[in-house]
């Protein structure tokens, strides 16, 4: 994921819908895992947390958000495809304005070249540990 030894500041949105959270699907190449990570993005200098995770759901789904309401800050320090990362992430919980995002099964969309899938996740499947989400402090947010 990343190149640079930086620290990323992003900003994402948990959903939650009845038992269940609308996050994206990952694939780590090295450790050949699939992880759910909830979506949002960077944060652009000159840029507030709260605009960025509007503009990453609008530029990525096409979605507007509604009820946002922050959660708090985590630091992530992590290893993706081999390469170290590490984010501060603003956490903020909210919901889609437009009801058919939770009719949905799954959604694709492009982030950059790549083509990634957003779903509906049943929180017991993150809680009994058959689904990986990262990074493992939003559990404490479900």
């Amino acid at each position: 994921m990343y190149k640079s030894q930086k620290i990323r500041p992003i900003a994402l949105g948990l959903i939650r819908d009845r038992g269940r959270i609308f996050l994206s699907q990952g694939y780590d190449h090295v450790k050949q895992t699939d992880y759910y990570r909830a979506m949002g993005g960077g944060v652009e200098f000159g840029e507030t947390s709260l605009v960025a995770l509007q503009r990453e759901f609008q530029e990525e789904i096409q979605a507007q958000l509604t009820n946002i309401k922050y959660l708090g800050c985590l630091e992530n320090i992590f290893t993706y495809n081999g390469q170290p990362g590490h984010e501060i992430i603003q956490l903020y919980e909210c919901d889609f304005v437009d009801p058919k995002f939770y009719q949905l099964e799954q959604l694709v969309f492009k982030e950059g070249a790549r083509k990634k899938v957003a779903l509906w996740v049943d929180i017991k499947d993150l809680e009994s540990g058959s689904l990986r989400l990262v990074p493992e402090q939003f559990m404490n947010y479900l």
